[in-house]
């Protein structure tokens, strides 16, 4: 299912402390020196800590600062953006930092206000339907094909032209293994399993890998699973994610998820330390 690799990245908001896109810059510098393979950012329009600085924006700069970290959403909400929009921004990045993008998205949520407070569609089956048709819109666009899209939600009619000089992979977003999030993440390349209340176990890694074999995703095929979670000894309390095992379930990706209401000095402790390797 994978190269056997097992990556590392840091996860973060950018609100509260890390809404200064100064900020995110800095830290994304910082994990780059320490080792770190990624650095993937949360993508609301309100939180609940201001300031809050937009994803796109800040990973083009941090793009511009580094030279091997591998950046993106996580999650970009297909449904609250116009998919061609995001598809140009996510084309820009990838050929600004010469292929170093991952495009993580999904539904997206309505926790904080980012539908209900602009008018948005908050209905999950319609949100569903729109990040399908959106999904669908944005990878012809990266592929150069001619577009003549004519859903419920998007009418795109685009002439064929060159393809993007580098290629983009995606990660959808799931809180559940419902065969119709599993069929579209088969295919694209990785899932984000993201469930509300609790941290991925060994077993739910193991069991999301078959239920993906079961969605028609080849044995062979690199494919992407990442899971985020404390694990760092540099946190000031003990943390208990079973890295190793997790590895050993299928895992390809390990986020280290930090939170803005940490004291900003203590998040970048935690990436100065560099990965927990296994």
């Amino acid at each position: 299912m994978n190269d056997g690799t097992l990556r590392y990245g840091v996860y973060l908001p950018p609100f509260g402390p890390f809404g200064d896109p100064k900020v995110l810059v800095e830290l994304a510098v910082r994990a780059e020196a320490a080792g770190w393979d990624g650095v993937f950012l949360w993508d609301h329009v309100v939180g609940a800590v201001p300031p809050i600085a937009d994803a796109w924006t800040s990973l083009a700069a941090m793009a511009q600062a580094t030279g091997n970290l591998l950046l993106g959403p996580t999650v970009t909400p297909l449904p609250r953006r116009r998919p061609w929009t995001v598809a140009r921004q996510a084309s820009t990045i990838s050929r600004l930092s010469g292929g170093r993008l991952v495009v993580g998205t999904g539904l997206g949520s309505d926790e904080s206000g980012d539908f209900s407070g602009f008018g948005e569609a908050t209905d999950l089956a319609a949100r569903s339907s729109m990040f399908a048709e959106g999904l669908e819109v944005m990878r012809a666009m990266w592929a150069g094909t001619a577009v003549a899209h004519h859903g419920s939600h998007y009418q795109v009619s685009l002439p064929a032209t060159e393809p993007e000089p580098h290629r983009i992979p995606v990660w959808v977003a799931s809180s559940t293994n419902h065969p119709r999030v599993l069929a579209r993440a088969v295919g694209c390349d990785g899932i984000f399993p993201n469930p509300e209340d609790h941290e991925l176990t060994p077993r739910e890694v193991a069991d999301l890998r078959e239920a993906l074999g079961d969605a028609g995703l080849p044995a062979d095929r690199p494919f992407d699973i990442a899971v985020r979670g404390n694990v760092s000894p540099a946190w000031q309390e003990d943390m208990t994610a079973d890295l190793k095992g997790l590895a050993a379930a299928g895992m390809t990706w390990w986020l280290e998820s930090l939170i803005h209401f940490d004291p900003l000095d203590l998040s970048m402790a935690i990436v100065d330390a560099g990965p927990p390797r296994v």
